[in-house]
């Protein structure tokens, strides 16, 4: 009520303010064009007189020049003429003037007839203003006397008078509306949707409102657009906040270790106490891009973004990463810094650049082009070049830069090291920050010894990574070959009671951690959300699938990952069952990745030009078997594939773990769907429940479809609900918590001494 009547007062103040500055305005314009509207009427006047004065002025006939003066005094708004002599002495004056006029009149004596030219003045007689037009009167070339004109002035000042009193009613009468107009739109439009609102935060906060319950409208428009911003996240945070707490209340209750986002915040906190978590990597979790005039944020495609985001979200830590948008320096503060995700800030991003000679040597170079095909069993030769290397040194040295002035001022920091582009940042790092606990996580495959000999500087990548205290792979069996390629290629004493290397007097803890995702679980109580028919009916539509039957392939094109095997186990699946030509359509999420590099330039020319050849062969009307969408999706978009779909494909032919496999299982809150699984990938070790497959066997790849698309329903479920008790067993917070465990375990003071870790997985796998 006290805004409403705050406003109201500011409301009549400004309407009433403008009014007079508009009104006076008005007044003074309307003045002047009376005043020289006046003016010209005095001129003609007085011009004409002229020609009839001067002539009688010869005569010198006074009475005749009375006659005349009261003969043109009777006009309508003057007041009198007179006629001066040539020393400004009158003459002849109207009787209406003759009272008054006691005074010499300044414009006759000293402009009209001391200067020679007309003029006008304003003059005072009594209570009026009256208008002075004075005229020279010649005969011949001398001057002789002067004319004077009076006009009365009043009807100028009345005008004013009504101008300002229609002005007065006018905003009197705009006040009474718009106050009455804003309370009525203040009311409808401000105060009872806020209302709503507050009411059904109270109910929130209270917990008294439902789930059912629809929330309020939020006021709209730009005016409330933060408000109804903060307001939305401020009910997502509450209920995921009071979900959270209801399902740690039931897991203590049950006794269950499932790990959620809240209950790793609260173990980091405890283990890290004081100090901070820091994640570097190469790829960043957003990066900002033009669109058009505008700048969006865009999610990369990124396994490793996907496992690595939730545990930053839940301990509100600092990730450092290269800016590769082309608008990202845009959306940076004067530190690179940037809080993310852009809809609910939860921790901080730190943008390093890179020039476009760093990226391409030590990126796609060295990185991509040298130790990726190394550390993958696929087929495709390494390629070292110096030049490569020594972008590849210098990148980490900026990365270790950028994140020693991240750390600057914190006592004993936490640092988490991502993958294979940085395997000499752990040295770097320790050589200045003796005091951070440094672990780096592996996330591709490590190969056995004779087949990383090949790279020309193996040791310097090895001391480079026994400068972490914990090195942690998907599987043990990277480990193992992590452990032989540094006894066969380094001075080191390897204690394979507990597999840790000592190198130098630092020691440096070697443990398997399989990564997974964010998996929430489902319950069984609930009933089946899935994706309903005209949704998934929709949606195959909107990409081009016409066919009964479907199944998915999500990855980047890579070379490691198996899509044009999984293209001919497709193609033979048709040939040896036509009977599901028609009725099985194979879509495959393609994300374009690395074109810089002519390899993957290449197989992206493969994998279209495969599935052209396959569908010409197979095509029917409408119907094709395989559809290619060759373009990054959203996590939302590919969520909604995963649920529409009946079976999912995963055959890399070298993978560390493969989250497609755990982010399908997780996706199937209907728990159907089937998925198969290469073999070859460090999920095949988990997934048991999976149809698991060798991905250069195209019998068993057709067999395998087959087999999914005609298994009973009951297997389905079962199947599916074992794989997702595994997924959710095993998820992406309880991966962090055995990573930060182990590495907040290790004793720094004494480095020839390790405590064996606490946390019960075991290498099982």
């Amino acid at each position: 009520m006290r805004l409403s009547y705050r406003l109201i007062v500011w409301l009549i103040v400004g309407v009433t303010a403008i009014s007079f500055l508009f009104a006076r305005r008005q007044v003074k314009a309307e003045k002047l064009g009376l005043r020289n509207d006046l003016a010209r009427r005095a001129e003609i006047l007085a011009e004409g007189l002229e020609e009839i004065v001067e002539p009688v002025l010869d005569k010198q006939s006074t009475e005749t020049l009375q006659r005349l003066v009261e003969r043109f005094g009777n006009r309508e708004r003057l007041y009198g003429v007179a006629i001066y002599s040539d020393r400004g002495k009158p003459l002849a004056v109207a009787a209406s003037l003759a009272a008054q006029l006691s005074h010499d009149v300044p414009a006759v004596a000293q402009q009209a007839i001391a200067q020679n030219r007309s003029c006008q003045a304003y003059l005072k007689l009594g209570d009026k203003t009256l208008h002075v037009y004075a005229l020279p009167l010649h005969r011949e070339t001398e001057i002789v006397g002067a004319l004077a004109v009076f006009h009365d002035t009043g009807y100028i000042e009345a005008q004013s008078s009504k101008i300002w009193r229609e002005t007065f009613l006018r905003a009197l009468a705009q006040v009474v509306f718009i106050v009455l107009l804003t309370l009525v739109i203040v009311r409808w439009t401000i105060s009872r949707p806020i209302a709503r609102t507050a009411e059904w935060m109270r109910k929130m906060r209270t917990g008294r409102e439902s789930h059912r319950e629809p929330p309020p409208e939020f006021p709209q428009g730009a005016l409330f657009q933060p408000l109804t911003h903060e307001v939305t996240h401020l009910a997502r945070s509450l209920h995921a906040a009071r979900a959270a707490a209801e399902e740690e209340a039931r897991l203590r209750a049950d006794a269950e270790s499932f790990w959620t986002a809240e209950r790793l915040r609260i173990y980091v906190e405890s283990k890290l106490r004081d100090t901070s978590l820091f994640v570097v990597s190469n790829r960043e979790p957003y990066m900002h891009v033009r669109q058009g005039r505008s700048i969006e944020s865009v999610v990369p495609a990124s396994g490793l973004v996907t496992a690595i985001e939730p545990i930053l979200r839940a301990c509100h830590g600092t990730w450092v990463a290269h800016g590769g948008g082309d608008a990202d320096r845009e959306t940076v503060d004067e530190r690179d810094h940037l809080r993310v995700p852009p809809e609910d800030p939860q921790y901080t991003l730190r943008r390093v650049w890179l020039t476009k000679e760093e990226e391409e040597g030590y990126y796609f170079g060295f990185a991509n082009e040298g130790l990726w095909p190394l550390c993958h069993i696929a087929h495709t030769r390494p390629i070292f070049r110096v030049s490569d290397w020594e972008q590849y040194q210098g990148a980490n040295r900026k990365f270790a830069d950028a994140l020693l002035e991240e750390m600057e001022g914190v006592e004993g920091p936490a640092v988490l090291v991502q993958d294979y582009h940085f395997a000499l940042l752990p040295r770097l790092l320790k050589n200045k920050r003796p005091d951070a606990r440094v672990a780096i996580f592996w996330h591709i495959p490590w190969p056995n010894p004779q087949a990383f000999s090949i790279c020309p500087w193996q040791r310097e990548l090895l001391d480079g990574l026994l400068g972490a205290d914990l090195i942690g792979f998907h599987i043990q069996s990277h480990c193992n070959n992590f452990l032989e390629s540094v006894d066969n290629a380094v001075e080191s004493r390897i204690e394979w009671e507990r597999f840790a290397v000592n190198r130098g007097g630092h020691l440096t803890v070697v443990k398997p951690f399989p990564i997974s995702v964010a998996f929430m679980g489902n319950s069984h109580d609930a009933p089946s959300r899935g994706l309903p028919p005209p949704e998934r009916a929709a949606l195959l539509k909107q990409i081009g699938v016409e066919a009964a039957y479907v199944g998915i392939g999500v990855d980047r094109v890579d070379y490691t990952k198996g899509i044009l095997e999984r293209f001919r186990g497709v193609e033979r699946f048709l040939e040896k069952f036509p009977r599901f030509r028609a009725q099985f359509s194979f879509v495959q999420v393609g994300a374009p990745s690395r074109t810089h590099i002519k390899r993957y330039s290449d197989l992206l020319a493969e994998v279209d030009a495969e599935a052209e050849r396959i569908n010409w062969r197979f095509k029917e009307g409408k119907w094709k078997p395989i559809v290619l969408l060759k373009r990054h999706h959203s996590h939302q978009e590919i969520d909604l594939l995963y649920r529409a779909v009946d079976l999912c494909m995963v055959t890399s032919l070298h993978d560390g773990m493969n989250l497609v496999a755990k982010e399908f299982v997780a996706a199937r809150d209907d728990e159907q769907g089937v998925l198969i699984l290469s073999q070859f990938t460090g999920a095949a070790r988990e997934l048991r429940d999976a149809l698991i497959v060798n991905p250069y066997d195209t019998e068993q790849l057709a067999e395998a479809i087959r087999f999914a698309l005609e298994m009973e329903l009951e297997e389905k479920t079962a199947r599916m609900q074992r794989l997702q008790e595994v997924i959710k067993e095993h998820n992406i917070y309880r991966w962090a918590r055995d990573l930060i465990a182990d590495l907040s375990e290790i004793r720094l003071d004494t480095p020839e001494t390790v405590v064996a870790p606490s946390r019960s997985a075991g290498a099982s796998w």
